[in-house]
């Protein structure tokens, strides 16, 4: 498990905020009052964060920070000392942030920035300078912030990387560049990435006005001026990822369904309408399975709704882990769903859909109190695709209707 040091030699607070670190966070934390302490703390353990108070009994001026610094921890100070000064060469350093002491509101900012930290590690930052120096500052800083960095030296390296479809999330790109500067870069990557799938930051020296209207214009999110400080680049890039994880979150509630996760009736239609097209136009095999689990009704007639809800949740995860990753699941409603194979033939949707039928007659899920609930599947496949993506999955229903009426716990196909 990960952990934070917190170092602040007024323990009231100490206890405060490690207190509201592990309610809301699920880290180890070790509070250190000195930097004895922290000393003998740090060489024992490896640190997701340091949160350091600059003024200790035994290091008045901040020794704490160059320490924990030079041992490659990741730091954020905290302090009621208001002095710009101080703050501007605090910051110069490579700490995470500088954050005041002076109320709950600050404790809760200091939860949010680590749960920020956390996510910042699933996102990667391309970075387009013709600037080795600015390269290399540039992944400092993000690196500090946890995110993951690639960096290129032109506008045309970035594009042939994005064609890879390595998953980046936001692009950081400079304006000045060789053979593409950065508006062509900008307007280049919105041909294939809108505003929901990557984030775009442009930085630039450049005064001209119309500059920073033309790469907003062209679909960027944001522009920062050179010369710019850590707090604001730091929370211009936080901003946008974070903007960029709500639109996610608001299209996985539109196309999801809320009980197993799965892609709900709507997205299935509209997502596999082109696929359903384009693989009819190039002949390509594919198949689609109408899944229903049998005598639903007495599951949670007998067992409660609640455990009929788990029973579920737990085929969901059958479906996924006996499915490849290109495949589209989707629950229909209830306990009816459905499946596109893609890329199968006949007898190698056959053979999927078998195992499936097979694992689930064997699968146990646990009722609330304890006790086993078995059940089965029925299974209507077409393997042969009718005129239209509706037609086919009507064709599929029909077999599973025929299943059903055959005894049900059986895969039926053409």
């Amino acid at each position: 498990m990960q952990r934070i040091l917190i170092v602040e030699d007024n323990k009231t607070l100490a206890k405060l905020i490690a207190k509201k670190i592990k309610s809301e966070i699920n880290m180890e934390v070790d509070v250190a009052y000195s930097l004895q302490e922290a000393k003998l703390f740090i060489k024992m353990y490896k640190y997701f964060l340091v949160l350091s108070d600059l003024n200790l009994p035994d290091a008045p001026n901040g020794e704490i920070v160059d320490y924990a610094l030079k041992k490659e921890n990741r730091v954020i100070v905290l302090s009621a000392n208001v002095d710009k000064n101080l703050r501007k060469e605090l910051l110069s350093k490579n700490i995470i942030d500088y954050i005041n002491k002076g109320g709950i509101n600050d404790i809760n900012y200091i939860i949010n920035t680590i749960k920020r930290l956390q996510k910042n590690k699933e996102h990667t930052i391309l970075v387009v300078d013709d600037s080795m120096v600015f390269r290399k500052q540039m992944k400092r800083m993000l690196e500090n912030l946890f995110y993951k960095v690639i960096t290129v030296a032109h506008g045309e390296e970035a594009i042939n990387l994005l064609h890879t479809k390595i998953n980046v999330s936001l692009v950081l790109t400079d304006y000045h560049m060789p053979v593409m500067n950065g508006i062509e870069l900008t307007a280049a990557i919105r041909e294939n990435y809108n505003k929901n799938d990557l984030c775009i930051i442009a930085i630039s020296s450049n005064r001209d006005e119309e500059i920073n209207a033309l790469f907003l214009k062209e679909g960027a999110n944001d522009y920062i001026n050179k010369p710019f400080s850590k707090e604001e680049f730091s929370c211009r890039i936080n901003n946008s990822i974070e903007a960029l994880e709500n639109i996610e979150i608001i299209t996985n509630s539109a196309n999801r369904d809320f009980l197993t996760g799965l892609y709900n009736r709507r997205f299935f239609f509209k997502d596999v309408q082109s696929y359903f097209d384009e693989a009819v136009q190039d002949d390509e095999y594919f198949a689609i399975a109408m899944i229903d689990i049998d005598h639903f009704k007495n599951i949670n007639d007998t067992y409660g709704h609640d455990s009929g809800d788990k029973a579920i949740i737990d085929f969901s995860e059958l479906l996924r882990a006996n499915t490849h990753h290109h495949d589209v699941v989707a629950r229909f409603g209830g306990e009816e769903f459905c499946i596109i194979l893609k890329g199968v033939s006949s007898s190698e949707a056959k053979e999927i859909m078998e195992k499936l039928r097979s694992k689930v007659e064997r699968s146990i899920t646990m009722s609330d109190k304890d006790e086993e609930i078995k059940f089965t599947i029925s299974i209507g496949l077409a393997t042969q695709h009718e005129d239209t993506l509706e037609a086919t999955i009507n064709q599929a229903d029909l077999y599973l209707y025929d299943a059903k009426n055959s005894g049900r716990n059986l895969v039926v196909s053409n």
